[in-house]
């Protein structure tokens, strides 16, 4: 079951107030949304998975009966789209998890997991055109260098590219358990440490479903739909993610720094969801 990350953290940043709207820009299973409401806000929800779509809906009419919440399936790049449909012109809060849910990492057949062996997808929305075996099996040694350097930041990324393009001459990688097999041929693995596939996987999911671009995106869109006062909560997993959330509240001029060092996990959530332990919340506020 998935557990949502440093939840009371984010329900009080969004500082809810009954009866307000409130975008929750990655649904997942609805862990958030389900707080949200229970706070008195009406939900709205984007998710570009159809599966957590469907989850999500399942729990919030169990948990949350005539609750006042409404979910599509889109990526949150298109929240401006979903925001005109919906008929809203503005939030009092709007979220974003950028991590992936226990739900997906557990289904076998999405690739997300390198703790299973499946085929290497890892496309959050199953229209996207390319997978994870497309890229490593596509790109050249340089484009691989290149992509595990910048977005894994992993110091063996040269010699991970090429232990796979070696590999993928005998027979191509298609499975999880190919490419782990591979990485764990070049990186260490340390007790203590992350798993030596941690990074590369990362790296990949980021490029299969163009995250990075499409948060940038779903920032600018953010802050327009944000009404004064209005709160933005973003909660990343990833270094460069939260990097480009702290330039953006950083350096627009029409929004308040409410967290100067993002809000971690407590040792306690870390230890009953190990998950959260990479999680970093920043929070702004739009001027009134």
């Amino acid at each position: 079951m998935h557990v949502p990350v440093l939840l009371h953290e984010v329900i009080n940043g969004l500082n809810i107030r009954p009866g307000r709207s409130y975008l929750d820009c990655t649904v997942g299973s609805g862990g958030h949304s389900q707080a949200i409401i229970q706070q008195g806000g009406r939900l709205y929800g984007l998710d570009a998975d159809p599966q957590a779509i469907k989850r999500a809906t399942n729990q919030l009419s169990i948990s949350c009966p005539g609750a006042d919440w409404q979910l599509r399936c889109l990526n949150f790049n298109q929240l401006g789209q979903a925001a005109q449909d919906w008929g809203i012109k503005a939030f009092s809060g709007i979220l974003l998890d950028l991590g992936l849910s226990s739900d997906q990492l557990a289904d076998p057949k999405r690739g997300f997991s390198f703790q299973v062996d499946a085929p290497l997808d890892m496309r959050t929305d199953p229209n996207l055109q390319v997978t994870a075996a497309d890229l490593v099996n596509g790109l050249n040694k340089g484009e691989l260098y290149e992509l595990f350097l910048k977005l894994a930041e992993e110091k063996h990324s040269l010699a991970i590219a090429d232990h796979l393009v070696r590999a993928r001459r005998t027979r191509p990688i298609r499975t999880t358990l190919d490419l782990v097999r591979i990485i764990s041929q070049v990186v260490p693995h340390r007790p203590q440490g992350i798993h030596p596939a941690t990074k590369v996987f990362q790296a990949l999911r980021i490029v299969v479903n163009d995250e990075l671009n499409n948060l940038r995106s779903c920032l600018k869109q953010a802050l327009k739909l944000l009404e004064p006062k209005g709160r933005l909560a973003v909660i990343s997993f990833h270094s460069l993610e939260d990097r480009i959330v702290k330039y953006f509240i950083r350096s627009e001029d029409g929004l308040i720094n409410l967290t100067k060092k993002p809000i971690v996990p407590k040792e306690a959530e870390i230890k009953f969801n190990p998950r959260s332990r990479s999680a970093k919340l920043r929070l702004a506020e739009k001027y009134g």
